[in-house]
């Protein structure tokens, strides 16, 4: 029986071994050294948040592995022998695989900053990163300030999770806005004021230095460029994940930044895959990073090697770009492309709309000369993603997009909606006289 062994029990890993065992009878085996069972690692935050207990977080029973003769190793791999098929733990074991898909995820960047690696230093990605925030900052009395350095989402989740104990958080951010090179402008402005409102320090411009111990080797205090001293118990390190694939360096795999593969998720070893977070296209598909640390690209690329190792070679196409996340008590969508300042397309330009008391917004761009549309920021509002993708395919102009835009709204019976105030600030923009439509449940659920 063909063996298939799987390192990593994140989305992509378990993903890749529930397909597997939908289409095949073969021999599947876990390896991982996080968790005994897989669960929902962007949910992590509500556990210390107190929302949820950490047994809420696996989606599957724990008889659900053996009923579906998936077969768990609690284990860290220290090297994979491609000369004889086999997986090396450190603990002595040997495993030996027919075909081998690499799922180990990411981990917490770090750049070299004196003090990085003391007692109460850490990012946010896994189940022990959770359990050691719970012990060194149980509350504000044992963590009197903590330090969140990067403004990317892994940092504002943890901000958020620090207030939910009232304990004091200053926040880091090297750049003029947050997160102002992915969001645009008047987006990442927004989120500074909401930032501030939840009575978190923000610090614009402003870059770590060095982490300070106390005589117990834990951390004291942070220095910044901007020449300050700001005593801390804890600092939170989020400025950005890379992929987690140090065991691999002698391997024979091809790696770059990540585990090199092709749009079928081969590596260029025969028989052995790379799927989710560490792995890196040769050729990024569009405009796409060649690495992208996103949770539903993981299980897309989960699904389709499933199907490649079952015999019915698939290529990965992730399809249009999407993505979704929380700023706080802000919900955030982003559909096709929506470049910050940072990068942004010469022929990309941008309809921003702002409601005038509450953070609601949206920013449209499209293409300067033909109009078509090329993507959509909202936040505070919720879109249907198969009406947007469609006008994605479709390469429809704005003004289509506008017209129709009743019908992309998903937001529940008895929210306001605000499709006649967005209209009305592009036509006076943009001196058109443009008029919504009603919503039409035929053409949302259109396939033409």
């Amino acid at each position: 029986m063909e063996h298939i062994v799987i390192i990593g029990n994140g989305i992509a890993g378990i993903t890749a071994a529930r397909h597997i065992r939908k289409q095949s009878d073969k021999k599947i085996t876990v390896i991982s050294s996080e968790s005994d069972h897989f669960f929902s690692r962007t949910a992590l935050m509500y556990v210390y948040m107190g929302h949820m207990k950490f047994d809420h977080l696996k989606p599957y029973e724990d008889w659900f592995w053996k009923k579906n003769r998936i077969a768990l190793i609690n284990g860290l791999v220290v090297r994979v022998d491609i000369s004889n098929n086999t997986i090396h733990l450190q603990d002595s074991q040997e495993v030996p695989y027919d075909k081998l898909i690499i799922a180990t995820g990411s981990k917490t960047s770090k750049y070299g900053w004196p003090g990085q690696d003391l007692l109460g230093v850490q990012g946010l990605y896994s189940k022990q990163d959770l359990e050691t925030m719970e012990a060194l900052a149980p509350n504000k009395e044992i963590c009197t300030r903590a330090v969140i350095v990067g403004g990317g989402l892994i940092g504002i989740e943890m901000a958020e999770m620090l207030r939910s104990r009232d304990i004091p958080v200053t926040f880091l951010v090297r750049e003029d806005s947050y997160w102002s090179n992915v969001l645009p402008l008047g987006e990442s402005q927004m989120i500074n004021e909401h930032i501030l409102e939840h009575h978190i320090d923000l610090r614009l411009s402003t870059n770590l230095v060095s982490i300070i111990p106390d005589e117990f080797g834990r951390v004291k205090a942070v220095t910044t460029d901007n020449g300050e001293t700001i005593a801390c118990n804890f600092v939170g390190l989020a400025p950005g994940v890379t992929p987690n694939i140090d065991f691999l360096k002698d391997s024979g795999i091809t790696l770059g930044k990540g585990v090199k593969v092709n749009q079928f998720l081969e590596t260029n070893i025969p028989n052995i895959y790379a799927i989710g977070d560490c792995a890196e296209q040769h050729q990024a598909i569009g405009n796409r990073r060649a690495i992208e640390a996103v949770w539903y690209t993981g299980r897309m690329m989960g699904e389709v090697v499933a199907q490649t190792v079952c015999g019915n070679k698939m290529p990965y196409n992730p399809g249009h770009w999407f993505n979704s996340a929380k700023f706080l008590d802000i919900e955030y969508q982003t559909y096709g492309w929506v470049h910050g300042n940072k990068g942004k397309p010469a022929e990309e330009t941008h309809f921003h709309w702002r409601h005038e008391k509450e953070k609601i917004c949206i920013t449209m761009a499209f293409h300067k000369d033909s109009k078509q549309f090329l993507g959509i920021n909202t936040f505070g509002i919720r879109m249907r993603h198969d009406v947007i993708d469609r006008w994605l395919t479709e390469k429809r102009a704005i003004d289509h997009v506008l017209i129709h835009l009743k019908d992309a709204n998903f937001d529940p019976e008895f929210y306001k909606s605000y499709e006649a105030a967005i209209i009305s600030s592009y036509n006076k923009e943009y001196n058109t006289s443009l008029r919504p439509k009603k919503k039409s449940w035929k053409r949302i659920f259109s396939n033409a």
